[in-house]
């Protein structure tokens, strides 16, 4: 049996073998708790983002050829970067893009318009995103998309109380 000891309030078992108890101890400080886990219950719950806007499609991905030029937003398509384009979405959107034909997901900002051509193709994905969901020979994919976090007007991602600004 693994030596045990009760820690804070809530009844949390911490582990005593010389050394791992040091780690968690790391861990913890890394994350601000205190030395009582009552204090900070938030800090281990799962968090979840609410999603804002749901859409379901094909994802494709962008060609490496645009590398370098400017994207609608302004900034310089970067392949490497997680970033994709939606008609519609403001840019500085946080979007969580998920397969439906497998269990991958990929978190991207929106920083260009498309695609264009095909209606039942709502989103292009970066090369770095794409390989994140296993689409990179394909260069298509089935998809749910799920707005995380709208831009503020500063330009920084925000979360709304009442959806986007229409």
């Amino acid at each position: 049996m693994v030596p045990t000891r009760k820690f804070g309030a809530l009844g949390v078992r911490l582990i005593t073998l010389p050394g791992f108890r040091c780690c968690i101890s790391l861990v913890m400080g890394s994350l601000g708790c205190s030395q009582s886990v009552a204090e900070r219950p938030a800090v281990f719950q799962a968090s979840r983002r609410p999603v804002l806007l749901r859409q379901k499609g094909q994802a494709v991905l962008y060609g490496d050829s645009l590398a370098g030029k400017p994207t609608a937003s302004g900034e310089p398509y970067n392949p490497r970067a997680f970033t994709a384009a939606h008609r519609t979405l403001p840019f500085g959107s946080v979007v969580r893009v998920s397969r439906t034909d497998e269990p991958l997901s990929v978190t991207v900002r929106i920083n260009d318009r498309g695609p264009f051509g095909d209606p039942h193709r709502i989103i292009d994905l970066s090369r770095a995103a794409a390989e994140r969901l296993g689409m990179q020979k394909r260069g298509i994919a089935p998809v749910v998309i799920e707005v995380l976090e709208y831009p503020s007007p500063r330009g920084r991602a925000r979360k709304p109380s009442n959806g986007p600004d229409t």
